[in-house]
């Protein structure tokens, strides 16, 4: 490649870090991979690909610097695990380090109308570190993905799935933006290959937008297990977490701006996904078709999944 591009990847060994980490050397560029543990198996595949670990965490801002030294671009994410206030620290530190070493361009992903004033405690968090990139007046993009995916297929709804429902506090029939972590990682990489064109900007990005019951209907059909759709009541969840039932609520009354008609048209490199294109790539056999249901649901909580009913 003519223009390989050296880029640190924070995150490398999650879901969203890693995605974009397994695209870049794909497609040949040199990935330098931010990781607390090294030895973890997850690095250790990375490293296998051709990946430089970099060992350091977002608490020491000198291995965030000399991560960053001579690289073309990094991809930064935060996670709220810790607590707002550390995720708030954690990305103004690494924001710093990238102007401090001077990298080309900052991608920074956030959440989709995190800008918008949105009340959601987790929204308004990233957007404090937004508000903070742009006051360095650094080389940066902003990218805002929507719902992810992949979410159905991680901790909080798969129990739900597993005993044949898909378990969400919004109408069965209101529309939710959603995006493939595919497409995320697809989207980041365009920005750093094509660097000009997203300078400074700001992209609320989604693959497809799709009902609750049309989400259960195309998991059923691709699955061969029969999935209903059930509406958990707000208040339900707002006992087990305010923040997340703020975000449900803020779905079903203002909802995801990203256009997707847009993207598709504007940015056909990625190779969007529709909500069916990425059922068909899961697997789906970890829904276990021999558990009964027993009439329970289980929602979203900061630690994980909670029974409501």
């Amino acid at each position: 490649m003519s223009n390989k591009l050296t880029v640190l990847v924070t995150g490398a060994t999650g879901k969203q870090g890693g995605a974009v980490a397994h695209l870049l050397l794909k497609k040949g560029h040199h990935v330098r991979a931010f990781t607390r543990k090294p030895d973890s198996f997850a690095a250790q595949e990375l490293k296998r690909l051709g990946a430089e670990l970099a060992t350091g965490n977002f608490e020491d801002r000198a291995s965030v610097e000399r991560a960053a030294k001579s690289t073309d671009a990094i991809f930064a994410m935060s996670t709220r695990k810790a607590g707002a206030e550390v995720e708030i620290r954690e990305g103004i530190t690494v924001a710093d380090a990238a102007k401090a070493v001077g990298t080309t361009h900052l991608v920074f992903t956030s959440v989709g109308s995190a800008d918008r004033r949105t009340g959601i405690p987790h929204f308004d968090s990233k957007y404090r570190i937004e508000q903070h990139i742009q006051s360095l007046a650094i080389l940066h993009t902003i990218i805002g993905p929507v719902f992810f995916m992949e979410n159905l297929l991680g901790p909080a709804w798969l129990p739900s799935l597993q005993q044949g429902k898909l378990a969400m506090a919004l109408p069965a029939s209101r529309g939710l933006r959603q995006v493939a972590l595919d497409d995320i990682a697809g989207f980041a990489v365009l920005a750093m290959e094509r660097r000009e064109q997203f300078l400074g900007k700001r992209f609320d990005i989604a693959s497809d937008e799709v009902t609750g019951s049309q989400a259960a209907e195309i998991i059923s059909r691709v699955s061969g297990r029969k999935i209903e759709y059930a509406e958990v009541p707000i208040a339900q969840l707002r006992a087990a977490n305010e923040d997340y039932a703020k975000m449900f609520e803020w779905f079903d009354r203002v909802g995801y701006s990203a256009d997707i008609a847009r993207l598709r048209r504007e940015f056909p490199e990625v190779g969007w996904h529709n909500f069916e294109q990425w059922a068909k790539a899961q697997s789906w056999s970890v829904i276990d078709t021999n558990r009964p249901s027993h009439g329970r649901t289980y929602v979203m909580t900061e630690r994980g999944v909670a029974l409501v009913r």
